[in-house]
């Protein structure tokens, strides 16, 4: 795994904070949205706070696949499932986790104009700066790689795997996990989780 990758692991609290931000930023730019659209699978976390925070009950998903692992894309994004809900005449908010190469989120704002939408705003926690899509709404800009507290297992095994492939030793890299903040005990029992699941 590559040395120059660094790892951000903001807390649950942390996430509640920006979302409040972008909460009330939606709310000043008056935009109402009809559907909040989540996108599967990090987006569902942050579209149901919203959808709290907004007062809104609407919530659809849409679903692309895009990353292969850690900071591994493929070559472009798919997408997987349409929108969940029929948004045709409806201004939709989508909520994503990270505006990252921002193609995803492209694709998915066109799939809802063809869809009817009328409006299609959209709205991340994070935002790397090589995004080729700036969010309506976004709470911080980030250039590391960001593992969000509804997805530590999963990074973990991204990173074993990665640094399998490579035949190089994962602990440094899930060391920098811990650095960043990701609690140890939690690092301990998915590595060892992960370790029964492979024997």
């Amino acid at each position: 795994m590559s040395q120059e990758i660094e790892f951000e692991a903001p807390t649950w609290n942390q996430i509640y904070k920006m979302l409040l931000h972008i909460a009330e930023e939606i709310r000043k730019d008056s935009f109402k949205p009809d559907i909040i659209v989540g996108v599967s699978r990090g987006g569902w976390p942050p579209a149901r706070v919203l959808s709290d925070l907004l007062d809104n009950p609407n919530l659809a998903n849409v679903k692309v696949e895009f990353y292969l692992g850690v900071a591994e894309t493929k070559g472009e994004p798919t997408l997987t499932q349409p929108v969940s809900v029929k948004v045709a005449g409806k201004k939709c908010l989508v909520v994503d986790e990270v505006a990252d190469t921002g193609k995803s989120l492209q694709l998915i704002k066109e799939h809802l104009k063809a869809e009817g939408a009328v409006e299609v705003k959209i709205a991340t926690v994070y935002l790397k700066p090589w995004s080729i899509i700036k969010p309506d709404y976004y709470a911080k800009e980030t250039s590391r790689w960001i593992v969000f507290p509804w997805e530590v297992k999963e990074t973990i095994k991204k990173i074993i795997k990665k640094c399998g492939k490579k035949g190089k030793p994962a602990q440094p890299e899930i060391g920098k996990l811990v650095k960043t903040g990701v609690p140890k005990s939690l690092v301990e029992k998915f590595l060892k989780e992960i370790s029964e699941e492979e024997n």
